[in-house]
């Protein structure tokens, strides 16, 4: 009776870890290509202010279908570091513009890409025109913060690009002033 129950129980254990490395194996893996981003460009631009943006790939490599439900394009640029310019974040899809700051979730079926857009809006404050403001900027990280989901269980990944203060001083103008 024991010699059925242990072979029994094996039997079990064996179909637990065979199904386990088959269903391991069969899941998203969402990839941002972030040496294939574009470079930052202009948006849009008044007196004050500047929106520029680049365009980044996320590439599903995995052997299941991934949904982002959610993106945020989050600059990391403190008062502290830097407190000529307010600056302020946007994530949307590729041709997909949104007045409001919601990102509508996507689906990504394996082998797949999608392009997303970080939206970055730079504008000056305590009383500099745009050109004084960005003659003195310092490079910051922008990163783009998304929730994916597939078969694993939900979860935030981060993306991280510069906007240094060169790139950002020739798109608009002006010349950079190392301080």
């Amino acid at each position: 009776m024991t010699t059925i129950f242990t072979g029994l129980l094996a039997a079990i254990l064996i179909a637990m870890c065979v199904m386990w490395l088959y269903l391991r194996g069969r899941e998203e893996k969402v990839v941002p290509h972030l040496d294939s981003r574009t470079p930052f460009k202009i948006e849009a631009r008044d007196a004050k202010s500047v929106t520029v943006s680049t365009t980044i790939e996320f590439r599903n490599e995995g052997t299941q279908s991934a949904m982002i439900v959610d993106a945020i394009c989050k600059p990391q640029l403190p008062f502290e570091q830097y407190d000529g310019m307010d600056v302020r974040g946007k994530a949307e899809r590729e041709g997909v513009p949104r007045e409001d700051d919601y990102f509508e979730a996507l689906v990504i079926e394996h082998q797949q890409s999608v392009r997303l857009v970080a939206k970055v809006t730079l504008t000056a404050r305590k009383g500099l025109s745009l050109e004084q403001a960005v003659a003195h900027m310092v490079d910051f990280p922008v990163e783009f913060i998304y929730r994916e989901v597939g078969r694993n269980p939900m979860r935030w990944s981060i993306a991280r690009v510069i906007l240094t203060a060169e790139e950002l001083a020739k798109l608009v103008g002006v010349e950079h002033v190392k301080d």
